[in-house]
């Protein structure tokens, strides 16, 4: 067996498994593994500005690419400031890996105050990795990066973390390198889709209700033929957008974030057919059957209690019950007029607001339809889960229940080294992009061009209009002193330009997605109403 480094066994381990790209930051810890990166030239090191974008931009590299997307912070605070961005990978069921140094190992699990300590930092970060894993020996390396991406691989994708101390990066040893882990197909049985079949064929009226597990799945094809055959209409969650094509005759769009009517007597669905989605909002039912299709067996009725739980990958499930299907009822005869007057019931239902709508409507203008959207946690990122129309998969990115301020720009950073060709445009508010507008210092160095939105009020105006309307007007906390955003983003190297309103900023963004060079975008805007949906009355 080859001798090398535990360093050079990583870099190795981490290039036959298939990662090109690592997203980090060096430290002491590390030394040795960067040592080992040096002599693997394939794969390419991005510097971010702070550990927080290491793993945000992971995830938009995985959820943007397909891929596996790779972390790397120095033990202690640098992995606990990843630790939002690996919520939001968790909560959006992304395949991050992080990888993290730890203190020398005979001190481990003592407490004695070593640099960077935290005992114990696997502890720490549990909530929100599927899988993780300590290495202590350099002969260990291989078998531990080949079972972390067993679990980035199979199962339901999250985030999974190993941690290595410095002195097994720096030692020698006998190191049998492994071949790369391939995905394997979680197949449901013959009796779960039989009666998953039987159930679709005997409803009158299904709808199909469609989640990100879609999407990692690579499932849109299974979706839209399943749907063709039943003509049954689809709707998606937020993570789900473009799982079918929003120019599809049976797509319904995207559920509001509150109070959805899908489920409402008048429309007559007797199953929902929930594919690859936790139905979370499962409250919005109204005791309908449901067949649940999910490869996480613990989520098969768990916010629904009249279900069918179909355990399997969603691409093959869907694939196995159109066959069973085809065996036992034609096609059903086209339904796309009344699936478009559902849609029109629906739009007709939902509050529209402005000035949300009609800036919207100018960014989806302005990009190429399959261009990606990263939504930011603000007004206009809210409105875009159900009003931004979506052609593609892995064209609209959004934080999930995570829900935290400051993920979409470094996230976006991410999707853009995953899909260099494609236009990436961020929706962000003033107060979010400050949490991370550092790395706009890291989108120059590297040269990847996203274009940032921001949608200036100088406040966080979500909590400052809900505290106005909820306690007379008394505000506290949520009044902002800015940056001049322009000058800001030319400091950096960055393209800096204002758009007053809908046409401004259509105009402007289609000469910014021309440009050899990362763009801001400031947008000024005053307070604005609640872009939260409920139904009219």
């Amino acid at each position: 067996m080859p001798k090398m480094t535990g360093g050079q066994a990583l870099a190795k381990s981490l290039y036959r498994e298939g990662v090109r790209v690592i997203f980090g930051l060096p430290g002491v810890q590390l030394y040795h593994m960067m040592d080992g990166l040096y002599d693997e030239p394939g794969i390419r090191f991005i510097t971010v500005r702070h550990e927080q974008a290491t793993a945000y931009m992971a995830d938009g590299y995985a959820r943007a690419g397909g891929q596996v997307g790779t972390a790397l912070t120095v033990p202690g605070p640098g992995l606990l400031n990843a630790s939002s961005a690996l919520s939001t990978a968790y909560s959006a069921s992304s395949p991050v890996l992080m990888v993290t140094g730890q203190i020398e190992r005979d001190h481990i699990g003592g407490d004695s105050g070593m640099l960077h300590e935290v005992n114990d930092q696997m502890d720490a970060i549990s909530p929100v990795t599927k899988w993780a894993r300590r290495i202590l020996d350099p002969a260990e390396v291989p078998a531990a990066v080949h079972q972390a991406f067993y679990h980035l691989k199979n199962g339901r994708p999250r985030p999974v973390e190993i941690e290595i101390p410095p002195e097994t990066l720096a030692e020698v040893g006998e190191v049998e390198l492994m071949e790369p882990e391939e995905p394997r197909q979680v197949v449901a049985g013959k009796e779960q889709i039989e009666a998953a079949a039987d159930a679709l064929a005997a409803a009158a009226n299904p709808l199909i209700w469609a989640g990100g597990g879609v999407i990692s799945s690579q499932a849109s094809e299974a979706l839209t033929k399943l749907a063709e055959h039943l003509q049954a209409p689809v709707v998606t969650t937020a993570e789900g957008k473009g799982a079918i094509s929003d120019h599809h005759p049976l797509a319904l769009g995207a559920l509001w974030l509150r109070n959805d009517t899908i489920a409402k007597e008048r429309f007559g669905h007797d199953v929902i057919f929930a594919v690859g989605t936790r139905l979370v909002t499962a409250q919005w039912l109204e005791g309908q059957r449901v067949v649940q299709v999910d490869i996480d067996a613990e989520e098969l009725g768990r916010n629904y209690e009249n279900t069918l739980g179909v355990q399997g990958d969603a691409k093959r499930t869907m694939e196995d019950i159109l066959t069973a299907l085809q065996a036992k009822m034609p096609a059903k005869a086209d339904r796309s007029a009344q699936v478009q007057a559902q849609r029109d019931q629906r739009s007709n239902d939902v509050i529209k607001v402005e000035p949300q709508g009609e800036l919207l409507a100018a960014v989806r203008r302005a990009m190429p339809e399959d261009g990606i959207l990263v939504s930011g946690m603000t007004q206009l990122g809210y409105y875009s889960r159900a009003h931004f129309p979506v052609y593609e998969p892995r064209t609209f990115i959004t934080s999930s229940y995570s829900g935290n301020l400051g993920y979409a720009y470094p996230t976006a950073l991410g999707a853009k080294v995953a899909q260099p060709d494609k236009a990436v445009v961020v929706l962000s508010g003033d107060g979010g992009f400050l949490f991370n507008s550092q790395e706009m210092a890291t989108a120059v160095q590297h040269n990847i061009n996203v274009v940032v939105i921001v949608f200036n009020d100088n406040a966080y105006g979500n909590v400052k209009r809900d505290q106005m309307n909820q306690f007379q007007g008394r505000t506290i906390g949520v009044e902002l002193h800015n940056p001049d955003f322009v000058k800001l983003a030319e400091a950096y190297g960055v393209k800096g330009f204002v758009a007053n309103g809908p046409a401004e900023l259509e105009a402007t963004l289609r000469d910014a997605l021309t440009l050899d060079s990362p763009v801001l975008i400031e947008v000024p805007v005053g307070p604005m109403p609640s872009p939260f949906f409920r139904p009219q009355t």
